[in-house]
């Protein structure tokens, strides 16, 4: 994968072309960026530069690197053991999967991967084993004599011990070797470990570069390639999605609707509570990367309600489904009054949720904080 494989961001590969093509590579970069904003495909198009300028067959070096074979370039994601890895899980026991999900899904996000290696009722983390791979594999020499490149997906996924196990390194790291570290939600880091590192923010992709990777890579015809592009919020994993209408968002919007209607009736009714009861069970038997998606894209529903509310219809791009569901009806009910609180009560659960707590008490406490919320009026 090289840079013009990428779609826009030409700045950010003048800038990388540029730390390498005048020996100013930085020990420890981090790449923040949004699911679908392609900072895994441009880490690894980056990776790929660097090799090629001590690899003696530079033709050699690409396929190596297409591959996802060069024996330069180390990866490091979240796994977790599943039917195959009963335990220890680290990512070289994951490396066949790993080239399948890049090759399939190079704009994915992490609970396609656990998707792909069979385990998304389960969390990934990158744990204590594997800080323990990623020393061993830099003691190495470099096999071409040049740089070797450790890539870690989805940083912020790595536990505390393993963390601190990898600061002495990451701070003084092996003569030519480059830390490329990626992340979505930069501030899970702990702090020690991002100061350690030259951050690289990624921008959303413009509605232009979704339209035309749509046409380039999906053959998508140019007028829907444009309506996707108004729809996905500047990632392109999210435009694919809508391209192939996605069953994981109309499974979600059926949740949502069902969710917040019940919300709505359940003030002053005790008997609905029993459907937030039975709302919160049926969402508590999911997985938990799959209830923290969805809890994501409820916030995302919400924003969208509040754009719409007020008056921001150029910013709206969800479009329900659901026939009998009207966003512009819904959308008075989202206001400067309520939306703080919600998105506030949202991002707790989702971290509890993180953290293993009891995912139906979790659900069912959000529920009936909704109940409240929903008739709070406009400040």
């Amino acid at each position: 994968m090289d840079f013009d494989d990428i779609l826009g961001q030409h700045q950010l590969k003048n800038y990388l072309k540029n730390t390498v093509d005048k020996g100013r590579i930085p020990h420890a970069q981090l790449f923040v960026g949004n699911e679908g904003a392609g900072t895994l495909p441009m880490a690894i198009a980056y990776a790929q530069y660097i090799l090629s300028q001590n690899s003696s067959t530079e033709e050699l070096c690409k396929i190596q690197c297409e591959k996802l074979q060069h024996p330069d370039l180390h990866f490091a994601f979240p796994v977790t053991s599943n039917d195959r890895v009963k335990k220890h899980p680290v990512s070289k026991l994951f490396l066949e999967e790993w080239r399948q999900f890049i090759r399939l899904r190079p704009y994915g996000n992490l609970f396609e991967w656990l998707q792909c290696i069979g385990v998304e009722n389960k969390q990934g983390q990158i744990g204590v084993d594997e800080a323990e791979e990623i020393v061993s594999s830099l003691k190495l020499k470099s096999y071409e004599g040049g740089y070797k490149v450790m890539l870690i997906w989805m940083v912020e996924k790595m536990n505390t011990v393993a963390a601190n196990k990898l600061l002495k390194l990451i701070e003084e790291p092996p003569e030519k070797t480059a830390f490329i570290l990626i992340a979505e939600q930069e501030e899970q880091l702990i702090a020690t470990l991002r100061s350690r590192c030259q951050s690289v923010y990624f921008p959303p992709f413009s509605e232009a570069d979704i339209a035309n990777g749509l046409v380039a890579q999906a053959g998508t015809d140019l007028p829907i390639a444009e309506q996707i592009a108004a729809q996905s919020n500047g990632s392109f994993n999210k435009a694919l999605h809508l391209l192939h209408n996605d069953q994981a968002d109309e499974q979600f919007e059926q949740w949502f609707i069902t969710w917040v209607r019940a919300a709505f009736k359940a003030r002053g009714n005790a008997s609905v509570i029993q459907l937030l009861i039975e709302w919160s069970e049926t969402i508590a038997k999911s997985g938990r990367e799959t209830q923290k998606k969805f809890l994501g894209y409820c916030l995302q529903f919400f924003r969208q309600a509040m754009l719409l509310n007020y008056g921001a219809e150029s910013l709206v791009y969800l479009s329900p489904k659901t026939a009998s569901f009207e966003l512009k009806k819904f959308a008075p009910f989202i206001h400067g009054g309520n939306m703080p609180e919600i998105q506030r009560e949202m991002n707790e659960a989702i971290y509890h949720i993180e953290r293993n707590g009891n995912a139906k008490i979790i659900l069912l406490d959000l529920s009936i904080k909704l109940t409240r919320l929903l008739h709070l009026t406009a400040a």
